[in-house]
This record gives structure tokens, sequence and C-alpha cells, in this order.
């Protein structure tokens, strides 16, 4: 029973998260299609949505679009997490300067994730979802991330992150520990063809933490086009992770832990 109850809630935050991709009213046949699910429980599930309010049933055209009560689910969410917008007006900076694919990523247990991003204005680009997540040990974002840990703590974290990317994409810990360390050292974490083949990311930390949680700012691109502007591109990132320290965490609304 209670593994049903934990499928249920699974299936109806996707299939919001479907009507957030398609961004237009879907038929039960298609949200079927779309999230392979059987026809005969989907269909008791959005009935079970439109009567708790959260998605209108159009019976002419036989078709459900999400209400407003969905909006207002997380609408104080971005004030919550962002504060006053500095944060976000580093993503912007960054974006403006590099054109490159910008995100504020944060530690949740063994995994990052993306919690908001600009997408990349050049052709040739590597697309990220916001809410994204990825085994720490699977980018530099997440070494950077890892760098706020140290000793047991990290072992720990590296371990169990390891069981969490599966047997094929477990880092060795000792090389692991080393790789983070140096992230540390030098203040911004850097990878090339990780997580995605051909493309290449570059971080640094934010001197403020998100719910208690480390934050990191990274922008990710291809290889080619961030090893020819590496400098340029580090250089920005790190600008503004100065200009939000000499806010101070208060004007910002956060923890500063760094």
């Amino acid at each position: 029973m209670g593994i049903l109850a934990v499928k249920s809630a699974a299936r109806a935050i996707e299939v919001l998260e479907c009507f957030g991709a398609a961004r237009e009213p879907k038929s039960l046949k298609s949200i079927c299609e779309m999230l392979r699910y059987p026809q005969s429980s989907t269909s008791v599930l959005l009935k079970t949505l439109t009567v708790m309010g959260y998605l209108n049933y159009d019976r002419r055209r036989r078709v459900y679009f999400p209400t407003l009560k969905v909006t207002a689910l997380g609408d104080w969410v971005p004030q919550a997490l962002f504060g006053n917008g500095r944060a976000l007006e580093a993503m912007r900076d960054v974006h403006s300067a590099t054109g490159e694919t910008v995100s504020i990523a944060v530690k949740n247990d063994i995994y990052f994730q993306y919690i908001k991003v600009i997408q990349s204005m050049h052709a040739l680009r590597f697309h990220v979802s916001e809410g994204t997540m990825r085994p720490l040990t699977q980018s530099a974002v997440g070494w950077l991330l890892m760098s706020t840990l140290k000793g047991d703590d990290l072992d720990n974290v590296i371990r169990r992150a390891n069981i969490a990317a599966g047997k094929a994409e477990a880092v060795k810990v000792p090389a692991m520990v080393a790789t983070v360390a140096q992230a540390r050292r030098q203040g911004y974490a850097s990878a090339e063809n990780v997580p995605f083949l051909g493309g290449a990311t570059l971080c640094v930390l934010l001197p403020m933490t998100i719910q208690g949680q480390p934050v990191a700012l990274g922008l990710g691109g291809s290889l080619e086009r961030i090893r020819a502007n590496r400098t340029r591109y580090l250089a920005a990132l790190k600008r503004c992770a100065r200009e939000l320290r000499g806010i101070g965490g208060g004007e910002l609304g956060f923890d500063i832990e760094f």
C-alpha cells in the first residue's frame, strides 16, 4: 500500500511536469503516450487532480490543462530561495558576458540540483533543465559543492554518490578526494567532456547558502568554445562572486558560511 501511494504521488508530479513541457492542453490519450502510463489508472489520476482543483477539464474538447492553483503551490519559492534577487542578477551578468548556458546549483544530499538555468544563445549548446539532479561525483559543479565538506563527511558523500551513480560511473574515492581538494585550493572547478561528451564546465562558489546548502554559479558549453574563452569566462564568474561577497549576507538575505 505504501509503495502504491509513493507511485501515485510520483505520477501526479510527472503529469504536472508533462504540462510544463508541452505548454498546451493535453488529452488523456496523449498524456498516456507521453508518460507511458496505463489509461485506466491515468484517467483516475486526472479526475482526482481535476476534483482537487489542479486541472481544468474541457469536456467538449476532452482535454486537460493546469489551473492557477498549480502556480500558487510554488509562487513563494523564488523569494524564499533568492531573496532580493542579487544571485539572479549575477546569473544574468555572466550570461550577457558569455552567451553560454549559466546555472545556479545547490547541494541536495548526495546530488546537486540545477535550481535556475539561463539557456545558451549559441547554436552549439548543451541543454540543461531546471530541476535536473545529478550525483555530486559526476560534474565539476558537484566537485565544487563537495569542497565545502572535509574528512569523513566528504568520504561518506562520495561513497553514497557512487551508489546512486551506479557501478559504471562510480569513481575511486581517493581520486575524487584529490579532485575536490584541488577545487578547494583554487577556488573554482572545471571539467571537460563531463557530464557531456564534447562539452565543458566552469564554476565558482557563491558566498551564500540557500536553505542551508552551498551554492555554485556555473556555465557550460562546447569544449572548443570554453577552451578558447576560458580566461575571460572564469574572470566573469569570479567577478560576480566577488560582487556578491561585497554586498554581504544580511543584504542578500542568506547565511554566509564560506
